[in-house]
């Protein structure tokens, strides 16, 4: 830390993580965009538009992102989860994020899910169905949530971590880096353990909560790094060396390269494994760990060193990041659709669809905010004149 050299950040916000949270919406943006024109059929089989028009490359970009975006998300929940939790009752606690988080998602779940099927089977010219089947909770039909997972399971971590609050336990004082190293070490064990021994792959999937079995721990104790960060006050002040920071920038394709590499060879192997099925699993998924550990560092330094700014624009894409994040999905099949018999290249159509999803999405949210405004203030002008009435 140089104490000489502090962040531009002021009262409750701090500007680079607020500024590093609406980039990774912009990046599950661009993560679900790919979903429409990846080429190896996966998506295809439960992603709102399946457009003909595909490549290779957007299927190699959402294998990265897909390996940091949601950790990250992760942190800066868990970072702003002891100043949430502060001078608050505990059901005062719950009752702040149960309408922050689950109000939200009772919301999409009746409207935009049932929204989601109808744009999938329009897409791909199939009848429309009865419709007590567009709830992902319908009778013996239990489907996914798609984007609205993260909602019930951010609700989950914050209830754990004020149970953990309440709970009288001495706990040693742990220095971050201890606390990253046992973090990666006991996700890598577990990841293994539950994927790769018991065979537990994949999504659990239920009507509350959908949760991917591999990734569940580790990204729970993203989630507390990030409040021992805030803790700790890791980020009072910005980093001086650059030494690490240089090495590890352009370093991380090594263990991402080789996590790709590991992750097609059952697709590519004549017996569907390079080594054996085990040690390619274990490979895997240590160089999926590296990955992310190096991809956090490297994303969460370069916004703390370099865009720790504020701004009109920043501060509006900011203030919609949240509502973004919930309605984006359905706007981009709306957007997908206009383009799904347009003959132009489909990176083209990638590109499009990506940033007229984030930017539709964010004039949605900010007229949004303004209506709400507006009401808020006739109520209040309304209920003063009442008083004035009555006096």
């Amino acid at each position: 830390m140089n104490a000489n050299e502090k962040s531009t950040s002021t009262g409750n916000r701090i500007y680079w993580l607020d500024n590093l949270r609406t980039f990774m919406i912009f990046l599950v943006v661009l993560y679900h965009a790919g979903g429409v024109y990846e080429s190896t059929g996966f998506w295809a089989t439960f992603w709102i538009v399946d457009d003909p028009a595909t490549n290779d490359l957007v299927g190699f970009l959402n294998e990265i992102i897909n390996i940091f975006v949601m950790p990250i998300m992760f942190f800066i929940s868990g970072y702003f989860m002891p100043m949430s939790l502060k001078n608050k009752s505990g059901g005062a606690f719950v009752k702040s994020r149960f309408r922050r988080l689950i109000i939200p998602w009772i919301i999409a779940v009746l409207t935009l899910i049932p929204l989601y099927k109808v744009m999938f089977l329009y897409s791909r010219s199939l009848p429309q169905e009865h419709w007590t089947t567009y709830f992902h909770f319908s009778k013996g039909n239990i489907s996914s949530q798609n984007w609205l997972w993260f909602l019930p399971v951010l609700f989950l971590f914050n209830i754990l971590y004020l149970l953990l609050s309440k709970v009288n336990i001495r706990i040693p004082n742990i220095s971050l880096k201890s606390a990253v190293f046992g973090t990666f070490l006991v996700g890598f064990v577990s990841s293994v353990g539950i994927g790769a021994i018991f065979g537990f792959r994949n999504w659990t999937l239920t009507p509350l909560i959908d949760f991917e079995n591999e990734r569940l721990l580790v990204n729970f104790m993203i989630f507390l790094l990030g409040a021992l960060s805030f803790r700790q006050m890791i980020f009072a002040s910005k980093p001086k060396g650059k030494k690490l920071y240089i090495l590890v920038s352009s370093t991380v394709w090594i263990p991402i390269f080789l996590n790709i590499f590991f992750l097609i060879i059952p697709l590519v192997a004549p017996d569907g494994s390079l080594i054996s099925p085990v040690v390619d699993r274990l490979i895997y998924w240590l160089s999926f760990y590296l990955s992310l550990l190096c991809l956090m560092y490297v994303l969460i330094e370069t916004f703390w060193r370099y865009v720790d700014k504020t701004g009109r624009i920043w501060n509006e894409l900011n203030k919609n990041s949240y509502g973004v994040y919930i309605i984006h999905v359905i706007v981009l099949g709306c957007i997908a659709l206009v383009m799904l018999n347009i003959n132009i290249p489909s990176l083209l159509k990638y590109l499009i669809l990506t940033v007229s999803t984030f930017v539709v999405c964010n004039l949605i949210i900010s007229f949004f905010r303004s209506l709400v405004q507006i009401i808020k203030a006739e109520a209040r002008t309304a209920k003063e004149r009442q008083q004035l009435v009555k006096n």
